[in-house]
């Protein structure tokens, strides 16, 4: 856990709302602090905690953003939950008397329900002692997601749209944003999904685990689609643009499923029926080489997400003609799908904000109330960097320690401390002579990517930079791929699409040409998640990729996230202790160089 700051005299005036938006009581756990419609601080519950995705309730997330901020809990004007206990009742009450589901299922969404209405008692008990007098709002799920997407957006006007797996009994929706304010048209409801549906396939293919979803997106280009009217009895897509599930192949809609979102990792039981192996064939096990089968179902399968995202998106547009589309949900995290929809819809822009999930669901709801309130426009997310940051002399103090010193002296290292200009130029330089960096940098980033602040660096243009870093430092599936941040204003010299993708959210084709150039962020089927990097919003990870194109002609560097199997790393501590345990080259932490002599 970070050194919690300590708490200054209130910055804010007290003419000014405060509203502390949570995602609780569910996986990836986080809390954001808006001030009179600005976003000044946002952070996930993993990252304090160090356990990937950690579900429960964001008592450190909380306390980090109001420390931040310099202000308590008594400050606070109101708190919201992106979570609505009573929502849809009777829907819930018709399905029940339709379907006759397990009693052990109903008994579990009860208690889930109670969880989430007690969110005052875990205020007191997050806060004791504490008075709290803000007000509590409790946001249907998918309202605060459309929230997330279109009030952090820079659009005045657009359609919006949430698609994930479940909440408050939907599992998607969508409306329209027209300045402050947002319809919600539209909803789908439980038991069909296509984050469901997506999660059967992960968890059939072998990965078991909460947030494995993106593992199956990186394999697909590795596959055909050649099991696509097996996919087609799965997902049917209907007239008026939505989809249904054939419930055969599913244990969700029917069955307790066994899970736990309460104070630690998140464990979701299994999505999918013995139909399913009937349609497909033997399920993969976890320790189970991957096969050519395999490939082909992960691509199938994310074409059939894609043609179900592509047809819903189609009618949306019919009602909602626009040419600017906001995307949130657990789904949003599809960067390939998202990248697409320029060339498989009429919309023309995109904005996905950094934390698409349900941790965006804490921000999200806080924007809810904010312009429930009759206020004016939000300021738009122009980046993500709004969590933790060290204090003053914390690098410092850290690197003065005698047990630090004697790390570095074992690992045979040195440090320096050039200025700005001097480090970037060095930085390149070894980025270009094929070593890995750390990059600690500023506020850490919201949201589940890295994105120049908490990341590991490397050259694009080595061909085994991919084998480097996972033999260094990664050591995850060898089909995963690595992301290139590259200059905003080169986007179009080196991709097939241009535009604004801040947050790596969005997949595009990188041109024929400049694949062999960079082969290390090109992936299988010639595409890169790519992050767009300017000066005016990322600072001097711009001037880095700005003198490694200087050096090399090449605009971009390979960056991932800072981490070995564990969270992004918080605090300089955490970002030396990595740097140590694995084989980097090169660590700025902050102002200071660290680099290994041997």
């Amino acid at each position: 856990m970070p050194p919690a700051p300590p708490p200054p005299a209130n910055r804010f005036s007290s003419f000014m709302t405060l509203i502390l938006g949570i995602n609780a009581f569910h996986a990836d756990a986080a809390a954001a602090l808006v001030k009179d419609g600005v976003i000044v601080a946002a952070a996930e519950e993993e990252r304090f905690r160090r356990i990937k995705h950690w579900a429960g309730f964001p008592t450190e997330a909380m306390a980090w953003c109001l420390a931040d901020a310099g202000v308590g809990p008594a400050d606070l004007d109101h708190i919201a939950i992106n979570s609505q206990p009573g929502a849809h009742r009777w829907r819930k009450v018709a399905y029940t008397l339709a379907r006759r589901p397990d009693p052990r299922f109903l008994v579990a969404r009860w208690r889930n329900k109670r969880e989430r209405a007690g969110l005052a008692q875990q205020l007191a008990l997050a806060f004791p002692g504490a008075e709290i007098g803000a007000r509590l709002h409790f946001v249907e799920h998918h309202r605060a997601h459309l929230a997330s997407a279109f009030f952090a957006s820079p659009f005045q006007e657009a359609a919006v749209i949430s698609v994930d797996g479940f909440g408050d009994f939907a599992s998607g929706a969508w409306g329209h944003g027209q300045g402050n304010q947002l319809s919600l048209d539209g909803q789908i409801w439980f038991p069909h999904s296509l984050g469901a549906f997506y999660t059967a396939i992960t968890q059939y293919l072998g990965f078991p685990n909460y947030g494995d979803e993106y593992k199956v997106m990186g394999l697909a280009p590795y596959g055909q689609p050649t099991r696509m009217e097996a996919m087609r009895r799965i997902v049917r897509l209907q007239d008026d643009g939505t989809y249904r599930l054939d419930l055969r192949y599913f244990l969700h809609a029917t069955q307790k499923l066994p899970h736990q979102w309460s104070n630690g990792a998140p464990v979701v039981g299994g999505h999918w029926s013995p139909e399913l192996e009937s349609l497909l064939g033997p399920a993969r096990q976890a320790d189970e080489p991957l096969q050519q089968q395999h490939m082909d179902i992960a691509r199938s399968a994310q074409t059939m997400y894609e043609e179900a995202f592509f047809h819903l998106l189609r009618a949306l547009h019919r009602s909602h003609p626009s040419d600017q589309l906001c995307i949130a949900g657990g789904c949003g995290a599809n960067s390939v799908a998202n990248g697409k929809v320029t060339l498989a819809t009429p919309f023309q822009r995109v904005y996905v904000q950094a934390a698409a999930g349900d941790a965006g669901g804490a921000l999200g709801a806080a924007l809810d109330v904010w312009h429930g309130l009759g206020r004016s426009r939000s300021a738009p997310m122009r980046h993500a960097y709004l969590g933790s940051q060290p204090a003053p002399g914390e690098v410092e103090e850290l690197l003065a320690s005698p047990t630090t010193r004697a790390a570095l002296e074992q690992a045979q290292c040195s440090l320096e401390r050039p200025e700005e200009a001097a480090l970037c130029q060095q930085v390149a330089a070894a980025i270009a002579e094929g070593l890995v960096i750390g990059w600690f940098d500023g506020r850490m980033e919201w949201g589940p990517r890295a994105l120049g602040h908490r990341s590991i660096l490397g050259d694009p243009r080595r061909a085994d930079m991919k084998d480097i870093l996972n033999l260094k430092i990664k050591r995850r599936e060898s089909f995963r791929p690595f992301a290139p941040s590259v200059l905003k204003e080169a986007v179009g010299d080196w991709f097939s699409l241009d535009g604004e993708v801040p947050f790596m959210m969005q997949v595009y084709p990188i041109r024929e040409e400049q694949r062999a150039r960079i082969p290390a962020v090109t992936h299988v089927d010639g595409s890169g998640r790519l992050q767009t990097v300017n000066a005016a919003d990322n600072g001097r990870y711009y001037h880095l990729i700005r003198a490694f194109a200087d050096r090399t002609g090449v605009p971009m560097v390979l960056n991932t996230s800072f981490n070995e199997n564990e969270p992004i790393v918080c605090t300089p501590a955490q970002a030396l202790d990595c740097f140590l345990r694995t084989r980097m080259d090169l660590l700025v932490l902050g102002d200071v160089l660290i680099r290994r002599q041997g």
